[in-house]
Order: C-alpha cells, then sequence, then structure tokens
C-alpha cells in the first residue's frame, strides 16, 4: 500500500519531520504501508538540502521505500496512486482527494493565521468524511482512519452553483 503525505506550496516542517518519525512509520507499516512519497514544499527537515533544485531523494526506513520532492506541477497521479492521503488542511486538495473516494487524514497548520484549516478540518471530520488530526496525533489518526466508516463525499454539482448564480444576477 502506499500512503502519500501532501504540504502544498508553504513550509510545514513539523508534520514533514514528524512524518519520517519511527513512530508514524511503524503505524503506517502496522497498517500494510510499503511505500510513502513525501511532498515536502519548502520545508526545513533533516534531508531539505538533498531534494533542493528539484531532485527527488529516495530512500528506506523501517522497511518502508520513502520518496521525497519538493514540487511538482500537479498532484492528480499522486493522488490516484495513493491508497491513504495526509494533508495540510488546504480546501483544494481535500476537496481533491475526497473526490477521488480517497482515504484522508487532514492535519492542519496551526502555525497559519487565523487556523481556518482546524475548521475546516474539524468540520469535515464530524460529517465522517474524513480523519482530523494533530502532527503528534498522526500515527494514532493513520490507525483509526483504516476503522472508520467513512462517508464518501458527494461528487461535484455545477448546476447547484449556476443556480444561485441565477438567481444572484436577477435571471429567475
Amino acid at each position: 500500500m502506499r500512503a502519500f503525505v501532501t504540504i502544498g506550496s508553504t513550509k510545514f516542517d513539523d508534520l514533514v519531520q514528524h512524518t519520517l518519525s519511527e513512530e508514524v512509520l511503524f503505524s503506517l507499516k502496522k497498517q500494510g504501508y510499503r511505500e510513502l512519497v513525501i511532498q515536502c514544499g519548502n520545508s526545513t527537515f533533516e534531508l531539505a538540502s538533498s531534494v533542493a533544485d528539484g531532485r527527488e531523494q529516495k530512500f528506506e526506513r523501517e522497511g518502508i521505500s520513502i520518496e521525497c520532492w519538493k514540487f511538482k506541477s500537479t498532484l492528480e497521479a499522486e493522488y490516484n496512486r495513493a491508497d491513504l492521503v495526509v494533508s495540510h488542511a488546504g480546501s483544494g486538495t481535500i476537496l481533491d482527494v475526497l473526490r477521488k473516494g480517497k482515504r484522508m487524514i487532514v492535519v492542519p497548520n496551526e502555525t497559519l493565521l487565523d487556523n481556518h484549516q482546524k475548521e475546516l478540518a474539524v468540520a469535515l471530520e464530524e460529517k465522517g468524511h474524513l480523519k482530523a488530526s494533530t502532527v503528534r496525533g498522526l500515527a494514532q489518526a493513520i490507525e483509526e482512519v483504516h476503522k472508520a466508516e467513512l462517508i464518501p463525499f458527494p461528487p461535484s454539482d455545477g448546476s447547484r452553483f449556476a443556480g444561485i448564480l441565477d438567481e444572484t444576477m436577477g435571471f429567475i
């Protein structure tokens, strides 16, 4: 099985570094994961210099094959290949992953202003679509997300937006 961790275009040093911890790697392995891919963005962590200038770093730890890189033009293929996505709480990432029916753990970056990410993560967890976690709770969340009966996210319905737009513009 394959897990994919993405932090978006910001820095999220704690999440990247903790994902590489023995505790999290053990939890992944216990759940059957053998591959871990980390999109680390501009984070500062133990291997940051080895992924500078667009290079990928591949290595193994705790019996898990790990691939780490900063950015790609699209993450679509990574979402498709992943059995589990661990992500910062960016709304675009969350929608992309949930619409693919993937198991998801959202870890809000609490260093960001106003903590809107936590509100979104908690709301979607309460609706049963994903598991919200803190950085330190990630290992436990990995175990819990596989026990959870997650509710599929509803498909996009462009007609609802069109109706709101038509009503707002006075067409109906």
